[in-house]
């Protein structure tokens, strides 16, 4: 190999080599800087005086399966200029790190593929100076999610862990990426996240948040002029739960065995999307059958489907007419539960119909969650907050794939 091949590879520019050598396979590189370069690190002065050197080891790119090693000699100098008496500047690595910055950058390369344990076992290193690798790099580019281009956002809050451990999040809607991250569900959470909007000078036009009330009420404080917007799977998901609460009570209110037989096992199919029965189970045929002998839970059933029919309207007015339509049949069915969701349906009618100004939902956080979920089983826990905050923050450049 020669010297030019040996700079390219190791990144040793500056310095020229002594010897190189191989033991077991492992090969050590020996160098020390030109004459030429030796300078001040403060002021870059050559008018330098040698005071002892030092003799210090780092990690380098692996040759095949072996690793290898840069053993730099390292001058100390006296500055005349400026007075000062320090190590020069390495160049090929952070003074107080043992490893190169090409090792470093191959390290990234592999956490894009593997897990932190898989590299730190392939690479004969401990868990935690991957870790703080991948930190660093972190920090360096995700610390401050930018915010001045922000124009529709998502709030919403995710359970992770066990005990369950709520954070509120904020996704930026246009690219995926969450910019801001508290642990919590309550409103006072997002404080910091205005603070840092104010700064910003972000024009927020539409925000979509769930059915809860903290979160309404933190942006009509904050923003005053945005338009909120119910998120629709929430609201879907709302009346899912409606027809499950209904149908536990019908079971229990049951007196006839065959009432109780036909009901038994049947949630899932009452949530599913009827072009998502699957016929060779029999599921169509037991629907059917569960909602003949029981005309409160049909009307809740058929109800629920022609919700979803709300966001697939021609226009604003057409959809206000449509829920207009959708809370009579409600109030009409004599189901308490449906008629309690239809009032409160009609009474935030313009946070639902809003959506036809701004199409927009929470679609992306929900993508975000199961993305938080593999991250959390591709690393066993994160036990350092920090670092899963910044592991969030990049979670929009991420792909997952099965591997092996």
């Amino acid at each position: 190999m020669s010297l030019s091949q040996l700079y390219s590879l190791f990144g040793v520019h500056g310095y020229r080599v002594d010897k190189s050598e191989v033991d077991d396979g492992v090969f050590y590189l020996h160098i020390q800087p030109q004459t030429h370069r030796v300078c001040c690190p403060s002021c870059k002065s050559k008018n330098v005086i040698r005071r002892g050197s030092t003799l210090r080891r780092f990690r380098s790119l692996p040759i095949g399966t072996k690793p290898s090693y840069v053993f730099a000699t390292l001058p100390r100098v006296e500055c005349k200029d400026c007075l000062t008496v320090r190590q020069i500047r390495i160049g090929f690595a952070d003074e107080r790190k043992s490893y190169t910055h090409s090792f470093e950058t191959y390290v990234l390369q592999l956490c894009r593929m593997m897990t932190i344990k898989d590299v730190a076992r392939t690479l004969g290193m401990t868990w935690d100076t991957v870790k703080e690798i991948e930190k660093k790099y972190l920090k360096r580019h995700f610390s401050k999610p930018p915010l001045a281009s922000l124009t529709n956002i998502s709030i919403d809050e995710i359970c992770i862990g066990h005990p369950r451990r709520f954070i509120t999040l904020v996704i930026d809607l246009e690219t995926g990426a969450i910019v801001f991250s508290a642990d919590g569900k309550k409103g006072s959470v997002l404080q910091p996240f205005w603070r840092r909007l104010r700064a910003s000078g972000a024009k927020i036009k539409a925000v979509a948040i769930d059915l809860g009330a903290a979160y309404r009420k933190a942006v009509e404080d904050n923003l005053p002029k945005a338009i909120i917007i119910w998120d629709h799977f929430h609201i879907v998901k709302l009346m899912n739960e409606k027809l499950t609460q209904l149908r536990r009570e019908l079971f229990r209110q049951a007196t006839d065995d065959l009432k109780k037989k036909v009901l038994k096992g049947t949630r899932w199919l009452l949530l599913k999307s009827p072009e998502n029965l699957d016929k060779t189970k029999g599921e169509p045929g037991r629907l059917q059958e569960a909602l003949r002998l029981n005309d409160s839970l049909s009307a809740a059933y058929y109800l629920k489907e022609s919700l979803r029919e709300l966001w697939k309207q021609t226009g604003k007015i057409s959809a206000s007419i449509a829920l207009f339509d959708w809370y009579h049949q409600a109030m009409n069915s004599g189901v308490r539960v449906l008629q309690e969701f239809s009032r409160m349906l009609l009474a935030n009618q313009n946070k639902i119909l809003a959506w036809y100004d701004h199409p927009i939902s929470s679609g992306k956080m929900e993508g975000t969650n199961n993305k938080i979920k593999t991250m959390q089983r591709m690393h066993y826990g994160l036990r350092d907050k920090e670092f899963f905050n910044l592991k969030l923050f990049q979670l929009h450049k991420t792909k997952y794939a099965l591997v092996g």
